[in-house]
């Protein structure tokens, strides 16, 4: 074909043709040649300029079209639990195409923001305009950044909260979202650095006061990409949802059943009972009954309340708020176990003999109704002779055989061996306002160890439960820690006169022998501390590695769905695997295991560190009014910016820098984990009992910088005061030598001017 095509000839090709669409590929189809390529080249632009084609570098394409392939930005799941996408450029005039992404079970798990190069396909007659198939992905969701906005005369800048990031971002005029000067905006990188270097920032969010005490978990929220606000799909579903009946459930609302919780619990997912033994057979044992709200009838696969607790992963919980896996109408209401209320449940009971190990267990789905809601205070109390008006009743039929139960329990783990760490955890003590009131370190009674035994042996169940009946599940895994993670807790332990055993496949009672040695000693926390540290980070996958934490062989949460999302696939295994109902692990829930092992996994360290960083911040602003006051505290950890102090008062983590130790140079020790004065001779190392000033708390970042006082009750010298020598801890030889250099440059300068 040699005479020229009209345009509506031109676009039917590039619309036939997605993939050759360059002017060389569209002169061939028409047989176009020498000086009629220029005459082409004019309608090209024409159409360009008319807007019916979009020139990308040597190619056309419609623009209400997506070429075949495109860089997309995955944007969410569906009810049904599928991937959108949407194109990271468009053009087109009509609406913004929907792309739903088909996965291969090769493909690595995809999150929202995750940005991806895809093969496309329209389709016509579907919700969505095309499908995908993933190439490669090409990054993770856009650097954002949380912080203060502030106001210039000629531009804006972003000051981050992040105390480990220093780097500000600029923000054009256009850019600013009607920010005000002080606000907490959240931010999405516009660009590379600008003028003076710096990165440019494009506001999206405006936060309010960054001062306000409500603000600072709404900052972690932000910060880590929580979600915090259900979709309006979402709050359907649960608002239609009706308390589930009897049907074929094991009628268990005769069974004195009762939740012990902490006195500011939310939700109440676990019940448990206990009784002595009635079998022969097992002479000083014990029946355990545990029984777990059954989310799995609320919350099904493809709905859009699956996708969503999918999404989240877990619940997180803040000193003033919860950002919930589940809405209120189920986590505090459908699937909470409340006193005197029916609840759809699934129960294991246990038997133990009488040496606390586990000699059989049976799995139920029930109806239950819990006879009390206590608290660990009350309960304990009960047990120690002062009963209030709730538990006195319930002493000989419930309490007691709970008690007596866990006797047995302990004995079990006296013999498995468990990793015994001490490790206090704090609370943090509001207002009504949201003010910091206290920050306490939360008492660890015999009622709390009840119920982990409890949970931990539910747990065992239903790992081994579906494990025998051959069904694919999530489990808890937790692995040995790598060998050079040991060598330095080794290390740690010689310095403070203790022994780790070498030279034999390690074991948690290898572990467990060093922290008794530890106890009671000055080098108690810091052993503590440094066996933490050199554990593996636990998490979920379908591939069982055992949980050596815990010295199991197999482990897997059940026992917390209104808040796990593991939980809730664990369930619905346990569903399918007896054969309940139509509401187990689908076919689609199983082939993709593995991706939601990751992603949960994911979820829960984002929760884990945006709960320490809100916590952080509010020991910041508690400790914030009291600058210049002296503390207690241990060396928590060494580095070669300076001295890390967690204080005895309140379990705070403060920073010395290393230029406030001197005007001498200290050398750091990677490997022995000190600071050593070069001068002085001054050693700094992990476990050291110090005395600082508090010198910087900032609540917006929640930094605490401190001043060292006295190491083990010794004044801290201060090194010589050498000409020039104040700068950030360097000796006055050092900068005497910068100086000598910089004299020699200059002079040759001037040599080479006299020439």
């Amino acid at each position: 074909m040699s005479q020229l095509p009209d345009k509506k000839e031109i676009l039917q090709w590039i619309s036939d043709n997605p993939t050759l669409t360059s002017k060389r590929d569209i002169a061939k189809a028409f047989g176009i040649k020498g000086a009629a390529r220029i005459d082409l080249k004019r309608i090209l632009k024409e159409l360009a300029d008319e807007g019916h084609l979009e020139k990308r570098r040597k190619t056309y394409s419609d623009p209400d079209r997506l070429p075949p392939v495109s860089v997309l930005q995955v944007q969410g799941q569906t009810g049904d639990g599928e991937l959108l996408a949407k194109p990271m450029e468009w053009q087109g005039k009509g609406v913004e195409p929907v792309v739903l992404l088909i996965p291969r079970a090769s493909d690595p798990a995809l999150g929202e923001g995750d940005r991806i190069l895809a093969r496309l396909q329209e389709v016509k007659g579907e919700a969505h305009h095309y499908e995908a198939r993933l190439i490669r992905r090409i990054g993770t969701n856009p650097h954002k950044v949380l912080g203060v906005f502030r106001q210039g005369s000629d531009s804006a800048r972003i000051v981050p909260i992040d105390k480990g990031d220093g780097k500000e971002w600029l923000v054009a005029n256009d850019a600013t979202g009607g920010a005000k000067d002080g606000e907490l905006v959240e931010a999405e990188q516009a660009g590379p650095a600008g003028r003076m270097g710096l990165p440019r920032a494009r506001v999206v969010a405006r936060l309010g006061d960054p001062s306000a005490p409500k603000a600072v978990s709404l900052i972690a929220i932000h910060q880590h990409g929580i979600p915090d606000d259900f979709p309006d799909e979402v709050i359907a579903e649960a608002d239609a949802m009706t308390p589930a009946g009897l049907g074929a459930r094991k009628d268990m609302r005769d069974m004195p059943l009762i939740t012990i919780d902490p006195a500011d619990a939310r939700d109440h997912d676990d019940a448990c009972w206990a009784h002595a033994d009635d079998d022969p057979k097992n002479d000083g044992g014990h029946v355990i009954w545990v029984a777990i709200a059954d989310v799995a009838h609320y919350v099904r696969p493809g709905t859009a309340l699956d996708a969503e607790a999918r999404k989240r992963g877990n619940s997180s919980y803040f000193p003033d708020r919860v950002v919930p896996m589940l809405p209120d109408r189920l986590s505090g209401d459908l699937c909470s176990l409340h006193e005197g209320v029916p609840r759809a449940c699934i129960a294991v009971r246990i038997q133990i003999n009488a040496q606390g190990d586990k000699i059989g267990h049976r799995f139920e789905r029930g109806l239950m109704r819990s006879v009390a809601s206590l608290t660990y205070q009350q309960v304990q109390a009960a047990m120690d002779g002062a009963p209030d008006d709730q538990c006195a009743p319930l002493m000989e039929e419930v309490i007691k055989p709970l008690y007596a139960a866990h006797d047995a329990l302990k004995k079990a783990r006296h013999r498995r061996q468990p990793l015994d760490l001490e490790l206090p955890e704090r609370k943090v003590v509001l207002s009504d306002e949201g003010k910091v009131l206290s920050v306490n370190f939360t008492e660890r009674l015999e009622a709390h160890k009840l119920i982990e035994e409890f949970m931990v042996l539910a747990n065992v169940a239903a790992a081994e439960a579906l494990i025998s009946r051959k069904s694919p599940l999530l489990f808890r895994v937790h692995e040995e820690p790598a060998p050079e993670k040991l060598e330095s807790l080794r290390d740690v332990a010689e310095a403070a006169g203790l022994v780790l055993a070498k030279g034999q496949v390690l074991k948690t009672a290898h572990l467990n022998a060093l922290l008794h040695a530890a106890r009671d000693t000055d080098h108690a926390e810091v052993i503590n501390m440094s066996t933490l540290r050199s554990m593996t980070q636990a998490y979920y996958g379908p591939q069982n590695f055992g949980h050596f934490g815990l010295a199991l062989q197999a482990y897997a949460h059940f026992t917390s769905p209104i808040r796990r999302y593991a939980d809730l696939v664990v369930h619905r295994a346990l569903i399918s695997a007896h054969g309940w109902g139509d509401d187990g692990l689908s076919h689609e829930e199983e082939a993709r295991l593995d991706a939601t092992g990751q992603h949960i996994s994911e979820t829960e360290r984002r929760s884990m560190v945006a709960e320490r960083d809100t916590n952080d911040r509010y020991l910041a602003a508690f400790l914030s009014e009291r600058l210049g006051e002296e503390f207690t505290g241990r060396i928590s950890g060494v580095a070669k910016f300076g001295v890390f102090v967690r204080l005895d008062e309140t379990g705070a983590d403060g920073l010395i820098p290393v230029r406030s130790l001197g005007r001498e140079f200290f050398h750091f020790d990677r490997e022995a984990g000190t600071l050593m004065g070069s001068d002085t001779g001054l050693t700094i190392g992990l476990g050291q009992r110090v005395s600082v000033k508090l010198s910087e708390a900032a609540p917006v970042t929640g930094g605490i910088a401190l001043e060292l006082i006295s190491i083990e009750g010794n004044t801290v010298p201060r090194g010589p005061r050498g000409a020039r020598g104040g700068a950030r801890g360097k000796t006055g030889h050092r900068k005497l030598g910068s100086a000598k250099r910089k004299a020699a440059k200059v002079k040759r300068k001037t040599a080479r001017g006299q020439r």
